[in-house]
């Protein structure tokens, strides 16, 4: 039987599906008083004479997590067709039917057998047949009806991305944003406050602050310094039911460290310091090293170290250890403890990485004074002299006095001097020298013209260190003395042709002298007085020498002599 949309059961049903919503675990005297009302709506349908209608139902609920006894009550299908004899069975198809729900065939009672959870499933599509018992013919077409799983608040607020590690710099102003956490529920969040979140902050006052809304973390005082406190462990809660009693949550940590800024200017830990260099440290070599405390780490912690003032400006430099922060001193020209003992400059520290926003906690630098000692180190003996020229005629006698060389002891004890010469073993040793006072003899009679020069090394110590040497090159000059006779250049066979004229020069003959041009070099000539004279040949002494670094060369207009051989001319004879 088929009757419209009008007909007055339709609101009776939706009553039937409202009480169901609210009251979902509705007792089986429940279900009779729904039976009676319908009976009673369908005799009131027939004496208005209405059109009836077959199947009519709204939306079913059933509550979520149903922990009862008993299976849960869902709701009710009917058919105009049932005049309650049990000549119709109804059937329930679809999802979860046979197995979560059943029907009673009979009455059209449905029933939730399994507890369900709305967060895997949020309904169940069924379809709902009323047939005859007798025929197994339909008495209404097919028609399809949702069952929808209620939510209840089963599950509380979780922080997926949690624990969190954040940063923020640090003195940043109050109210700065720092990090948002959300907290997801997954209860219906279309239905009451299951899944209304509100957020509130465990641990972490009163440095930090979380808005109950949104869930966005912010400092809560000025000024946090990182060089006091840099960590902090802040703990947020997320709870449902918009934060009242009886709601779930569910939490997670922040980690937040203050990031650095540079608000610590450089500090010396001292306004004096004093340093020991001794006066044999090496030009170019690092003497000592300064450090200058900063607070401030990384970028702003770096610094450069200058020498603004003092006595030893000019003595030592400074330079920056960039890994280190240290202030390196080097030495840039020879200290000497005899002449000065101390030095003082002033030292200053001061950062490369500014930010102006904290000028006013400056200035970023520090200065201090720095005293540097020299030290007093046993030097060896200094000659008066780099090296030394000397001068000794040769043929001297053994003993004779070339010169006196003069070593000191720089330093202030002013020890007493010892001298030696530097021999080699295989050196034929010529001179010798005092020990106590530097006075160099010769124990040799010397040979200009075989050695002219002569190079010796003094060596001199200290007494009382005999370790510590010096030395100094002396060279020795043998001067000349007119130890050699002259002799000719050569020996001369001379050719002269019998028809030579009287007068004509039939050869130049020369001399040499080993001795040096001063004691030299100037010869006569003449024949030998004790051998008897050829009339037929004379000899011309010239009277003239001219000295040549070659020897002497012959120059006719001159008269001089010299190694060159006029050769006489002979004519034929016919």
């Amino acid at each position: 039987m088929k009757i419209t949309s009008t007909s007055c059961i339709c609101p009776v049903l939706v009553c039937l599906c409202f009480v169901q919503r609210c009251y979902g675990t509705a007792q089986h005297s429940s279900i009779k008083g729904t039976r009676n009302q319908t009976k009673h709506i369908e005799g009131e349908t027939e004496v208005h004479h209405r059109p009836k209608r077959g199947w009519v139902w709204n939306q079913f609920f059933v509550l979520e997590e149903h922990m009862g006894p008993d299976p849960q009550y869902v709701g009710k299908l009917h058919s105009n067709s049932d005049k309650g004899d049990g000549s119709v069975k109804y059937i329930l198809t679809g999802e979860g039917a046979g197995t979560i729900f059943i029907i009673d065939d009979t009455t059209g009672d449905i029933h939730s057998t399994k507890s369900l959870d709305r967060e895997q499933k949020t309904h169940y599509v069924l379809h709902a047949q009323a047939i005859d018992r007798r025929t197994n013919k339909p008495l209404e077409p097919e028609s399809e009806f949702i069952i929808k799983v209620q939510d209840i608040n089963d599950n509380a607020p979780k922080f997926t991305d949690g624990p969190y590690i954040v940063t923020v710099p640090e003195m940043s102003d109050m109210g700065t944003s720092v990090l948002q956490v959300t907290a997801t529920d997954a209860d219906d969040p279309t239905y009451g406050n299951s899944a209304r979140v509100v957020y509130s902050i465990l641990q972490g006052q009163p440095y930090f602050s979380v808005d109950p809304k949104t869930g966005v973390i912010r400092t809560a005082l000025h000024n946090m310094d990182r060089e006091a406190r840099e960590h902090y462990s802040v703990v947020i809660q997320a709870k449902d039911m918009a934060g009242q009693v009886g709601g779930l949550s569910g939490s997670t940590t922040v980690n937040i460290t203050l990031t650095d800024v540079n608000d610590n200017p450089p500090r010396f830990p001292q306004k004096h310091y004093q340093l020991y260099v001794p006066e044999s440290a090496q030009v170019g070599s690092a003497v000592g090293k300064i450090k200058a405390n900063d607070a401030d780490t990384g970028s702003n912690a770096d610094m450069t170290y200058s020498i603004i003032n003092g006595d030893g400006v000019g003595i030592f430099s400074i330079s920056t250890d960039k890994e280190t922060r240290e202030g390196i001193l080097s030495l840039k020209k020879p200290l000497n403890y005899e002449k000065k003992k101390s030095y003082t400059l002033n030292i200053e520290g001061a950062n490369t990485h500014l930010d102006f926003r904290f000028s006013h906690l400056g200035p970023f630098k520090d200065a201090t004074m720095l005293k540097i000692i020299v030290g007093d180190v046993d030097e060896p003996p200094l000659f008066s002299m780099p090296s030394y020229v000397m001068e000794v005629y040769e043929n001297a006698k053994i003993g004779t006095v070339v010169g006196t060389v003069l070593a000191q002891d720089p330093d202030s004890a002013n020890s007493l001097v010892r001298y030696f010469i530097d021999y080699n073993a295989e050196d034929d040793r010529f001179f010798n020298i005092d020990a106590n006072t530097g006075t160099i003899k010769t124990t040799k009679v010397l040979d200009r013209e075989e050695t002219p020069w002569y190079n010796i090394t003094v060596a001199a110590s200290e007494n009382d260190n005999p370790s510590l040497l010096s030395h100094v090159t002396v060279v020795i000059r043998v001067l000349d003395v007119n130890d050699n006779p002259p002799e000719l250049a050569r020996e001369y066979d001379i050719v002269v042709c019998e028809n030579s004229k009287p007068g004509q020069v039939i050869h130049t003959i020369s001399a040499t002298d080993k001795d040096d041009f001063a004691n030299g070099q100037k010869f006569n000539f003449f024949l030998d007085e004790h051998l008897s004279i050829n009339p037929n040949f004379t000899l011309k002494d010239n009277e003239a020498a001219v000295p040549s670094p070659s020897g002497f060369v012959r120059a006719r207009e001159t008269g001089a002599c010299g190694p060159a051989v006029q050769k006489p001319s002979c004519p034929r004879l016919a």
